[in-house]
């Protein structure tokens, strides 16, 4: 008897898993419409960092705010870099 009641958690969460992976899978697949990379100068530092998403200004706007995330070392100075104008920005198709 004990054997029957351990085989439905072990199908529920291998189940769950799948699920969870295939939305990951879909969620990432339809977010690649418009992709750049984006170059920024800040504190004598140079960083091009790569964005996808539905739009133009999402995806600039996530890659400058990954590099600004490696340019800055606090709050304050990541809200001075995202408020810069990036240095160069190439679009890919």
């Amino acid at each position: 008897m004990a054997k029957k009641k351990t085989k439905w958690p072990v199908i529920a969460g291998v189940a769950f898993m799948v699920a969870f992976i295939a939305a990951m899978v879909f969620s990432t697949m339809g977010n690649n419409g418009f992709r750049c990379e984006v170059c920024i100068d800040f504190g004598g530092r140079q960083v091009c960092r790569n964005g996808a998403a539905s739009t133009e200004a999402e995806a600039e706007r996530i890659a400058a705010t990954s590099a600004c995330t490696d340019l800055s070392s606090g709050m304050t100075s990541l809200m001075q870099c995202e408020q810069s104008a990036p240095r160069h920005v190439t679009w890919k198709k």
